[in-house]
């Protein structure tokens, strides 16, 4: 196999200091720096966790998956065994009501390829009542509506219908669209209040020097954009591969300029030798500030990036997305879950072993655990 090679870094974007420290550089010298660095980290941030994410969604498959189905395979055996031992061993009132209770909480194991265990299940969880079953859901009615209203601030009449989720999730959704429609008017209103309102001469000479700096802003960009453009245009190159080269490279200024990624379209031109070292040095302060500015919604923008991979895979894992910040963070989690699982699986293959040869270690186990869990624990993974 022909050894891969590594993609090259990309280009330092560094203002050099003339002297011995950076006391030298000017406070826009020294923004630009320390932006650039940053975006620069940022960059490589979001791309190691991506990558540790894709990898890790595929050991996940492979490896942990796996283990979820041999974890639920004995948590079936055990299942099996409880009742086995309920019905043939002689046992106490507090004890059965132990092995109903443990059975209990496997009852998701039906939903997991063992729907064989459902006659086990429907015996140690008989269906409940009419009676029971108005007065559950009218208590998960009224938890709902609690907190809805908690969260949305939706108020809902007494007299409203909502005995039936589709009947619920209607009136949410009523309630919710006038809501929208209601605070659209305000700020349509308020939108023509503003429009209305004369601007004092302040406010005006503000409004007029944001438009100019957004205005040489986007003629700062388009003058890099088009410089890259001209000297990369393909039609002009008669070499079939060097052309192939520009056409690629085109379509990352082209990229990079309708991101507005300043950085980007800075490092091309450092390594197609547009400008050089001394060019940034001598930036005027002027077209440094609007560097910065773009430099500051870059930096913002992959934050927000970084963030959203770190929420993706939070949504992955079932946990807090700050709980696994860094890849490094994603290892040590996925190996603690792993070995927890493995250690799992390994209790319950001996207990379920134990249990059938010796009804004295079933009685012990019964007397010792108070309600144990032998569920999967919290969701991990998706499941």
């Amino acid at each position: 196999m022909a050894k891969k090679i590594p993609a090259p870094k990309p280009q330092l974007v560094h203002i050099k200091s003339p002297g011995a420290g950076t006391s030298s550089l000017s406070k826009a010298q020294k923004e630009f720096n320390r932006l650039t660095k940053r975006i620069a980290r940022l960059e490589k941030e979001v791309i190691d966790f991506r990558e540790a994410a894709t990898k890790m969604r595929q050991r996940v498959q492979n490896e942990y998956r796996p283990l979820q189905a041999r974890h639920n395979d004995a948590r079936a055996a055990l299942v099996r065994q409880l009742d086995e031992a309920f019905e043939t061993h002689k046992l106490t009132k507090g004890e059965k009501n132990k092995i109903t209770d443990l059975i209990g909480q496997c009852a998701d194991l039906l939903e997991r390829g063992h729907a064989d265990l459902t006659p086990i299940i429907d015996k140690h969880a008989p269906p409940l009542t009419a009676e029971e079953e108005a007065a559950a859901d009218q208590h998960t009615a009224e938890m709902m509506k609690q907190l809805v209203s908690l969260q949305y601030g939706i108020e809902f009449d007494p007299d409203v219908d909502v005995s039936t989720q589709e009947k619920f999730m209607a009136y949410v959704d009523q309630k919710m669209a006038e809501r929208e429609a209601e605070y659209e008017q305000q700020a349509a209103q308020a939108a023509e209040r503003r429009t209305q309102r004369k601007k004092s001469p302040k406010q005006q000479a503000a409004e007029e020097q944001k438009q100019a700096e957004e205005k040489n802003i986007t003629k700062a960009v388009r003058t890099l954009y088009m410089d890259l453009v001209k000297h990369l245009h393909p039609d002009l190159e008669p070499d079939e591969a060097e052309k192939l080269r520009k056409t690629e490279l085109l379509k990352q200024v082209t990229t990079a300029y309708q991101a507005n990624e300043l950085l980007t379209l800075l490092r091309l031109q450092l390594e197609l030798q547009r400008i050089d070292q001394s060019h940034l040095e001598n930036l005027a302060e002027s077209q440094l500030k609007y560097y910065n500015k773009l430099l500051k919604e870059q930096t913002r923008e992959l934050d927000e990036a970084l963030l959203a991979e770190q929420q993706d895979w939070s949504a992955f894992t079932g946990k807090p997305y700050y709980y696994v910040p860094t890849p490094v963070a994603m290892e040590l989690d996925y190996q603690h879950q792993k070995f927890g699982l493995d250690y799992k699986i390994k209790q319950l293959e001996a207990e379920v072993l134990a249990f059938s040869h010796d009804p004295a270690a079933l009685k012990a186990f019964l007397k010792t655990h108070k309600m144990p869990k032998v569920g999967t624990g919290p969701l991990i993974f998706g499941l």
